[in-house]
């Protein structure tokens, strides 16, 4: 059984999976095809990462791959806590530029759905986290971009102060959503 609930941009979903416990542990599907493909969702995924931050305030994204490498994820914390973003990167779509915002952690055992078309990225809100994620296409390092994670026209409220954030020479070198390579379903 999975609890699945829209967060408001177009195919952007919260997944809570069932947690069978007893005396000794817990029990959990947290992945299963034909289980979400009831709920309308029908992707297929060919890869598993697994990240590990050492420090709180640890930001990693936006990244998003181009076609006909683009990936969707389903991100769930198996240790720690994330504040997890999705940005609408479509060209062309009513709600281009915009964000949504999830906390996931291993407490509460929920994932987000990110469908193809949008960056990704996190930020952990403790130390030792450690971050699974599921993707529809291989990594791809020719189709992989990023986007800044502080871009003004997107204007993500991250839940910690920028100056203290760790990043990847990457990430802070990102360009602007104007200055990205735009992303566009048609191609």
């Amino acid at each position: 059984m999975l609890e699945i609930k829209p967060l408001g941009l177009d195919g952007v979903m919260e997944i809570v999976p069932r947690r069978l416990t007893d005396e000794r542990g817990f029990f959990s599907e947290v992945y299963n095809a034909a289980r979400l493909s009831e709920h309308g969702i029908d992707v297929s995924f060919v890869q598993d990462n697994h990240s590990y931050s050492v420090a709180a305030g640890t930001l990693r994204g936006l990244h998003y791959q181009l076609p006909p490498r683009v990936q969707a994820k389903l991100v769930r914390v198996v240790r720690g806590r994330v504040f997890d973003v999705a940005v609408d990167i479509r060209k062309g779509s009513p709600t281009f530029a915009q964000w949504i915002g999830l906390e996931l952690s291993a407490e509460r055992w929920n994932q987000i759905l990110v469908p193809v078309g949008f960056a990704h990225g996190f930020l952990t809100l403790e130390p030792e986290t450690e971050v699974v994620y599921k993707v529809s296409e291989h990594y791809s390092a020719e189709h992989d971009r990023a986007i800044r994670f502080d871009d003004p026209q997107i204007g993500i409220q991250w839940p910690l102060d920028a100056g203290g954030l760790h990043l990847s020479a990457k990430d802070r070198n990102a360009p602007l959503l104007t200055d990205a390579t735009p992303f566009d379903l048609s191609v």
